[in-house]
């Protein structure tokens, strides 16, 4: 019988909070391993060796599963999903997202715990578990992506999302947009210095993607995985009440670029808009995809 965890429940657990003692440097994702190919890191990538927790609701957990999905590796790397609702006791595995497969946990503290008795940090997704040494391997998840991305080259289909001739670009890009749209989203409702700095950063890449059709040319990499978790949640979340602006659509490149993406398998079974949508916010058309012409810069 699947194990579940009882209803999230902050009246008798309270709130879910990160409590960081003073003094301690730890980093806040405290989990850092890598898988490498060969296997130097004592991580070594292997078909049917590590699992994936994850949450529909997560931008960055998505971004995992989005790599998982466009390298072919869904037989490769399981992937389970937490429930969208947490108490003090953090993530939990319900009936709506299903159990977890691998270990029976019913929450997902209960793999923090197996790996550090006493665990007193922050239990996020995407967390990254090894079914051999019964551990997690990671939660950081910027190094989990780039090591799905390009440590599975036996079992990928070849998707290649991080060259090495575009890391030095990738990682630029992420500087800026990590700062003003990824982070910066969540505060620019009520945030008039973070509101600007989305808004001109959607200014600029609207411009750029007039005239190429993803991030850095005419290839798919991870800088626009990291972007399009961000984009696919502005009108529902950060935006729901339009209080940042009219919606993603006042930017027609940036708006037929991101529903150009969402036509792509992986995009679209990685996504799930109830799962990150505020209560009473509309749905986007993302299946209205007009042609994009595009401008020789």
């Amino acid at each position: 019988m699947p194990r579940y965890a009882s209803p999230a429940d902050t009246a008798t657990y309270g709130e879910y909070r990160i409590v960081r003692a003073p003094g301690d440097t730890r980093p806040l994702y405290r989990f850092t391993g890598r898988i490498t190919a060969d296997g130097s890191s004592g991580f070594p990538a292997e078909p049917g060796r590590y699992h994936l927790y994850a949450g529909w609701f997560c931008p960055w957990a998505q971004r995992t599963t989005l790599q998982v999905a466009l390298n072919g590796l869904e037989d490769v790397i399981s992937v389970s999903y937490i429930d969208n609702a947490r108490d003090a006791r953090g993530w939990a595995f319900r009936e709506p997202t299903g159990p977890d497969p691998v270990n029976g946990f019913t929450l997902l503290r209960e793999a923090y715990e197996a790996t550090e008795p006493g665990f007193d940090g922050h239990v996020s997704v995407p967390t990254l578990w090894d079914r051999q040494t019964r551990r997690i391997v990671s939660n950081d998840f910027p190094t989990i992506g780039i090591d799905l991305a390009t440590q599975y080259g036996e079992w990928s289909n070849g998707a290649d999302l991080y060259p090495a001739a575009l890391r030095t670009e990738i990682e630029d890009l992420d500087r800026w947009l990590g700062t003003a749209v990824n982070h910066g989203v969540s505060k620019a409702a009520d945030d008039p210095t973070a509101r600007t700095a989305l808004l001109d950063a959607f200014t600029e890449l609207n411009d750029r993607l007039g005239t190429s059709r993803y991030l850095l040319g005419d290839r798919l990499t991870e800088a626009d995985l990291r972007l399009w978790v961000t984009l696919a949640r502005y009108d529902v979340g950060a935006n729901a009440s339009r209080a940042i602006n009219s919606g993603l659509a006042e930017f027609d490149n940036l708006w037929a670029y991101a529903r150009e993406l969402y036509q792509r398998p992986a995009f679209r079974r990685t996504t799930d808009f109830t799962s990150f949508a505020r209560p009473g916010a509309v749905v986007p058309d993302w299946d209205d995809v007009p042609v994009r012409n595009l401008v020789a810069a």
